[in-house]
């Protein structure tokens, strides 16, 4: 028995089976590549789904993680600490503007705790909110209530809350749906689960004249876009709009748990004393790497390096001329290969098979979302690999079961 099997019959006996069985056992990881428990190597092209900004081991993150667990670890809400002061501060001046931050410690939290916002700050009269369909915003309760994928929302309804969904990037149904009895609108910028769905140009300002006409809140959700996934610190601010409330979560903190929802204006202080709360939420290490995160891609401009690497993937798998491959999408290094067949899962298959970690997103999509320091030369490293990656998928003919 290999190591890796060992270790997934361990997991098959103790763990619920909500995930599967993972196919490949991580070991260690340093920079962009990882290696498993039978010490093969992987070029890191999916970062813990957009989490490991920096990569792994980065010294930055390492030694505030380490400074900090050393001085303090826990303190829960009763008591503030000069961290997540800080941490708040560096994101007000990065949204810019008059906002406030909750910190939370995942993304589906951030938006439970979006959804209690507008209801303080949306006022009486106003009963629902709007979605969009594939859209997805978090497996809690609440969020799963805003998430448009029935698939994994009908099992666990009902929810508690009227949502109502209309097809993303679809203006018209938003107008239609968006009455002065709406308390807010739920969007991203960009669909990340759905296999990075951009909308049409123009979509998110129109989001924000649609919530301005009829006095709906504009929520955000860059839970999975923002800190610098795209090239910008916040996909929104490329559009030229501002919400009214900002989701944030993955990259913010290169690794560990953390979550924020930014309230702008008179949004940012509709909560009341006692309204919400979470005990791990501005966890004093996991604001310490967050910081850490915030001054590395300041120091070593890896907004520009998004968006340069990002546009380089995108020449090179668009430049192969494959005939599985009908489109990428995307934007930074946040990346939709588009495939002709449903065959995502082999091609995922087939790249870890020749060192790279990749996301079969959808059927026919596969996600690349490496960390933001990857390479050029890293970069050449895949796309030189994909040819023969792609061939061997497109031989093997039959889709993934």
């Amino acid at each position: 028995m290999s190591a890796t099997t060992e270790l997934q019959a361990r997991f098959d006996a103790v763990l619920m089976p909500n995930y599967g069985t993972p196919p490949v056992a991580l070991a260690r990881g340093e920079g962009r590549y990882v290696w498993d428990v039978e010490g093969n190597r992987y070029l890191d092209l999916i970062a813990g789904i957009a989490v490991s900004a920096l990569g792994h081991g980065h010294p930055a993150l390492v030694e505030a993680v380490t400074r900090q667990v050393g001085r303090l670890a826990h303190t829960s809400n009763l008591f503030l600490h000069d961290g997540e002061v800080e941490l708040a501060e560096r994101l007000v001046a990065l949204v810019g503007g008059d906002a406030r931050v909750f910190f939370a410690n995942s993304g589906t939290e951030a938006n439970e705790a979006a959804l209690k916002l507008v209801r303080r700050a949306a006022g009486p009269g106003r009963d629902h909110v709007v979605s969009t369909v594939a859209g997805f915003h978090g497996r809690t309760s609440g969020a799963l209530a805003l998430t448009g994928k029935p698939a994994i929302r009908d099992p666990f309804g009902p929810f508690g809350l009227d949502v109502r969904f209309v097809p993303y990037g679809d203006g018209a149904a938003l107008r239609a749906a968006v009455t002065e009895t709406c308390q807010a609108v739920f969007v991203e910028p960009v669909q990340g689960e759905a296999g990075i769905v951009t909308p049409p140009e123009g979509y998110l300002r129109e989001v924000r004249e649609i919530c301005d006409a009829t006095g709906a809140l504009f929520v955000l959700d860059e839970i999975q876009s923002g800190v610098g996934r795209t090239g910008h610190w916040f996909a929104h601010q490329e559009a030229g709009v501002r919400p009214d409330v900002l989701t944030l979560a993955k990259g913010l903190g290169g690794g560990l748990p953390i979550g924020a929802c930014v309230g702008f204006g008179r949004v940012g202080g509709a909560f009341h004393k006692g309204d919400h709360g979470s005990t791990f939420g501005g966890n004093p290490v996991a604001v310490a790497a967050a910081l850490a995160v915030l001054d590395v891609i300041e120091e070593e401009k890896l907004l520009e390096n998004a968006a340069e690497q990002g546009n380089l993937l995108a020449e090179r798998v668009e430049a192969l001329g494959s005939p599985l491959v009908t489109a990428v999408r995307g934007a930074g290094l946040w990346r939709a290969v588009q495939l002709a067949a449903p065959v995502a899962a082999d091609v995922q298959a087939a790249a870890a098979a020749h060192g790279f970690l990749v996301n079969a997103v959808a059927p026919d999509t596969v996600r690349i979302a490496p960390p933001l320091t990857i390479t050029r030369e890293e970069i050449l490293e895949f796309a030189g690999a994909l040819p023969t990656i792609l061939a061997e998928v497109s031989e093997k003919g039959a889709p993934h079961a």
